[in-house]
């Protein structure tokens, strides 16, 4: 019986690590989160959106640089390609306007104003024939301080079905950052499209994409991508970025044991590898809308309420 509670008690524990916290370290873990969590806003010529993402700090030489994860579907209005002829062949190269990363300042419960940054794209990938995940580079040095934790357990790579969750993203766009809800993973390995997922019931709305999911101790296991509101969202699991992440040789950009490379060999990565004449296909899918949607949120206009975007 002894031998049975035990074993009870520790299954508790690790799918409910807030139980073995105090209320000191549970409001250090949501400061932490906090701190990390930013508002990401893509200004194109004829549009704009809103979306989240979290920072990560970098040493290259003797500056700290400041990177953001956040989701492809939040910037790719940004995007652009063009042609140029080199040794007597075409080439495409494709561009990225700035990104705004704009991080809310708290103190004592109260917000006492905003940092707004810009940010160059390092590495793209599209949200309906890619990864959906962009790394971006702020261009302030010695910036940041904050650096997301990533959850990287080669022996245990899938998060368990039941895990307490919690997501911080930038609900309904800059009006809801930094917004923190909680969840668990109801249900792992969900293939929509050509992806695979991990589904949660973390709350997310229009603004959330690109928001990270997080252990209760902190750690980050996925980036909210899709959903459908309330109780059913679909995250990129960590796996799926590791993954992404040692295709494209930025496994640094989530593993600060890895070594940093040097700002030119940053500056010369493909921002995307573009595997087809035309670039990735932007055309929609027949039939109207696909599910879950894309939870980005797109102001038309300053003076217009938000409109949500339901790809």
């Amino acid at each position: 019986m002894c031998m049975k509670l035990l074993y009870t008690l520790s299954l508790v524990l690790l799918l409910n690590p807030l139980l073995a916290l105090s209320p000191a370290e549970t409001r250090k873990v949501s400061e932490y989160l906090q701190d990390i969590s930013v508002t990401i806003k893509s200004q194109g010529k004829y549009s704009r959106s809103e979306g989240s993402g979290i920072l990560i700090t970098r040493t290259i030489g003797k500056e700290k640089v400041t990177f953001v994860w956040t989701c492809g579907h939040v910037i790719d209005n940004l995007r652009s390609v063009r042609t140029v002829i080199k040794n007597g062949a075409s080439k495409k190269i494709v561009e990225f306007d700035d990104v705004q990363i704009v991080k809310e300042l708290v103190e004592s419960g109260r917000r006492v104003g905003e940092i707004k940054m810009d940010a160059v794209v390092v590495k793209y990938s599209d949200a309906d024939d890619g990864e959906d995940l962009a790394v971006l580079m702020v261009r302030a040095r010695d910036y940041g301080k904050a650096s997301g934790r990533f959850y990287l357990d080669n022996s245990e790579p899938i998060i368990p079905i039941g895990t307490p969750l919690f997501h911080v993203g930038s609900l309904l766009g800059q009006m809801g950052a930094n917004s923190m809800t909680s969840g668990i993973v109801s249900q792992v390995g969900r293939i929509h499209g050509k992806a695979e997922y991990d589904q949660t019931t973390v709350t997310a709305f229009p603004g959330s994409s690109g928001g990270g999911v997080f252990l209760q101790t902190g750690e980050y296991v996925g980036m909210i991508v899709r959903g459908a509101g309330e109780g059913f969202n679909l995250m990129v699991p960590i796996r799926r970025m590791k993954k992404w992440a040692k295709e494209h040789d930025i496994m640094w950009a989530l593993d600060p044991k890895v070594k940093m490379p040097s700002m030119a060999d940053i500056e010369k990565l493909p921002i995307e590898t573009i595997s087809s004449e035309d670039g990735p296909s932007k055309k929609k899918k027949p039939g109207g809308k696909s599910f879950p949607y894309l939870i980005k949120i797109i102001p038309v206009d300053p003076q217009e309420k938000p409109s949500l975007d339901h790809k």
